[in-house]
């Protein structure tokens, strides 16, 4: 019997994974065939490719729920439609993705996404996740960082595969910039506390005490909204910014700022500084674990700040507004290091970790 090829992400939230997910899943189903996808979210049922089945709930109610029960329901659908001969590759909830493919005889690849320094924060989680992530046939880490960061906490050996990233041409306009003729600021993040929006707007206010000209849109959505919002309006600088909600392709909007600005405290390798690279944008990103120190080439293609140093960021953007000719360069620089998210190469590093368990000859 010919072993199926499953790939796991229980909520599929509209950020880089996904789009590294989609991106994956074309490139393995010209040469695999067939390929399934399983997910809570019913949304993303009807596939164009016809070669790629997507399983998941009749009913959309899941889609609304948390991602413990969107990984609950995904793993009774994994169970009632596959047995033995399956090969996961996991993008989402990997130790429960691990433990039942242990149970049910699954192999299993995950791909790690995010940093986990901020998961393993004792002695007790450490055990847990290298104890899980010791079952893992394979694991996937997409920055050389990473990599050294589970070898370091964890002592388990990982494979670097880059993220996939094709340059969308797209160009849409903000309204909130046009004429404008200050600083124009983007962030491209969902509105959580791993995003670290309040250190942005701390910068922000500073800018706004010195009387600078700028304008900043937040493209993304979360729980922080509500608090965000109120921070810049307590702060009477609510004219300076606008929140634009989820945008599909927001990457499309980059042509739109003269400056990107990312506070992330962790990722795993942010495609977004990538996109913005793609349209020369100068980037501002701080120096989280793991992945824009490795993207911005140490500082040598954009500029790194402490993650929460507001003051730090404020300086940054100072810098750039006073001597721009020197960031703009660092951008420009960026398409000579791009080849190493080439779509192609990276997709076909996942082909070859797959193909060795389905044993077909390389």
């Amino acid at each position: 019997m010919k072993k199926k090829i499953v790939l796991f992400i229980p909520s599929i939230e509209g950020g880089g994974v996904e789009k590294n997910l989609f991106l994956i899943a074309e490139y393995l189903s010209k040469i695999h065939k067939k390929l399934f996808i399983i997910t809570a979210d019913k949304k993303y049922k009807n596939v164009s490719n016809k070669n790629i089945s997507v399983i998941c709930p009749t009913s959309s109610i899941w889609e609304r729920k948390t991602r413990l029960v969107k990984t609950i329901i995904s793993i009774l659908l994994l169970i009632k439609n596959f047995n033995k001969d399956t090969i996961i590759l996991s993008f989402q909830s990997n130790i429960s993705a691990i433990f039942i493919s242990k149970v049910f005889g699954y192999k299993i690849i995950i791909r790690l996404n995010t940093s986990i320094r901020k998961y393993i924060n004792n002695i007790f989680r450490k055990f847990l996740y290298k104890l899980f992530y010791n079952f893992a046939d394979e694991i996937i880490v997409n920055s050389k960082s990473f990599k050294n960061e589970i070898k370091k906490i964890l002592n388990l050996n990982s494979n670097l595969i880059y993220n996939l990233a094709i340059q969308n041409k797209k160009k849409e306009k903000i309204n909130f910039f046009k004429n404008f003729k200050g600083l124009k600021i983007l962030n491209i993040a969902r509105l959580t506390d791993q995003k670290d929006h309040i250190t942005l707007l701390k910068s922000l206010k500073l800018l706004t005490k010195k009387n600078i000209k700028y304008r900043c849109c937040i493209i993304g959505r979360g729980y922080k909204k509500n608090y965000l919002e109120d921070y810049v309006k307590k702060n009477k600088f609510k004219k300076n910014i606008k929140f634009m909600g989820y945008k599909e392709e927001a990457e499309k909007y980059l042509n739109s700022c003269n400056l990107f600005i990312l506070t992330s405290k962790f990722e795993g390798l942010p495609n977004v500084l990538i996109e913005a690279q793609f349209r020369n944008i100068p980037i501002i990103s701080s120096d989280c674990p793991t992945g824009p120190r490795e993207i911005l080439i140490n500082g040598k293609l954009g500029e790194l700040f402490n993650v929460g140093d507001h003051k730090g960021l404020y300086n940054k953007i100072l810098d750039y507004r006073n001597n721009k000719k020197k960031l703009n360069k660092k951008s420009h620089n960026a398409k000579n290091f791009l080849y190493r998210f080439n779509p192609i190469l990276n997709s076909e590093k996942y082909n070859r970790l797959i193909s060795y368990y389905l044993n077909e000859k390389l």
